[in-house]
């Protein structure tokens, strides 16, 4: 499944969602938690389960339900898994005692296969356990972060500067989330960029991403999905680049070094080579 862009969208608004499949997403985010409120959580379950009933899956349908430990998330799952999203978005993850936690559920309905994206930082416990998550079920599609959520649950007054660059806990704990995927080995997600009508300091900050080792990026404007899509392509060089170092191991499988357009490459470019290549697909 690619996940560069995954979009989200209030699961209490079937305009939207529907529009919503024509933006370009890979996936969207169909939103039982924040984006609605608790008295229409009930009429929303049925919405996105209505929506996923009348929709097939070339755009892969994420559900993000309500904190397991809300008292919210049975029912979200009791509404919505009989109608078979794509995939399940974790809040308030904390570490895979929590991804075990959700799978059972979803055994429990029948749901045994799809895949559980986490969003891994909205407690301070929890960045305590990004590095369990190699110990989560297969089922584990990636990992994402936040930092709306975690400067409440500290204490702290913003988890950004005045020029919108992360305060150094949050930068802290961006690294934390790209290491504990890649030690879990699945996808790291980039989290939301919120000044959504800034396109290009959220086209530089998807470049920062996709630079720093981030596969794909949370949206919450559809305006965005164009520019996330577009930062975590691999572009026709660098693609090339990557097949050419590909080749050329390939045609000296016992070389530890090789040189290349002039430059050494050696193993670790070998690894990250492939990675791209699997990347684009």
């Amino acid at each position: 499944m690619r996940l560069r862009s995954l979009l989200f969208v209030p699961g209490d608004r079937p305009d939207r969602m529907a529009k919503a499949l024509s933006s370009g997403a890979d996936a969207l985010i169909l939103d039982l938690e924040d984006a609605v409120a608790p008295d229409a959580k009930p009429a929303a379950r049925g919405m996105i389960a209505e929506f996923l009933a009348a929709h097939g899956r070339d755009v892969a349908l994420f559900v993000r339900v309500n904190p397991l430990d809300s008292g919210l998330a049975d029912a979200d799952l009791d509404a919505v898994a009989p109608a078979r999203p794509s995939g399940w978005v974790l809040p308030k993850a904390e570490g895979s005692a929590s991804v075990l936690d959700l799978d059972a559920r979803l055994a429990e309905r029948g749901d045994r296969t799809a895949p559980i994206l986490p969003i891994a930082s909205e407690t301070a416990r929890a960045v305590f356990q990004l590095g369990s998550y190699a110990d989560a079920p297969a089922r584990l599609a990636g990992l994402t972060w936040g930092a709306e959520d975690l400067p409440a649950a500290i204490g702290a007054e913003a988890s950004r500067e005045d020029d919108g660059r992360y305060t150094a806990p949050y930068q802290m704990v961006r690294a934390l989330t790209l290491f504990g995927a890649a030690a879990a080995g699945v996808a790291p997600i980039e989290t939301v960029y919120p000044a959504f009508r800034d396109l290009d300091g959220l086209a530089a900050y998807a470049r920062a991403g996709a630079r720093d080792g981030f596969t794909g990026m949370m949206a919450i404007h559809p305006a965005q999905v164009s520019v996330i899509n577009a930062a975590f392509t691999p572009s026709d060089e660098a693609l090339a680049h990557a097949r050419a170092i590909v080749a050329a191991f390939d045609a000296n499988p016992g070389a530890g070094a090789l040189s290349l357009d002039g430059r050494m490459i050696d193993r670790p470019h070998l690894v990250q080579a492939q990675r791209l290549i699997a990347r684009a697909g």
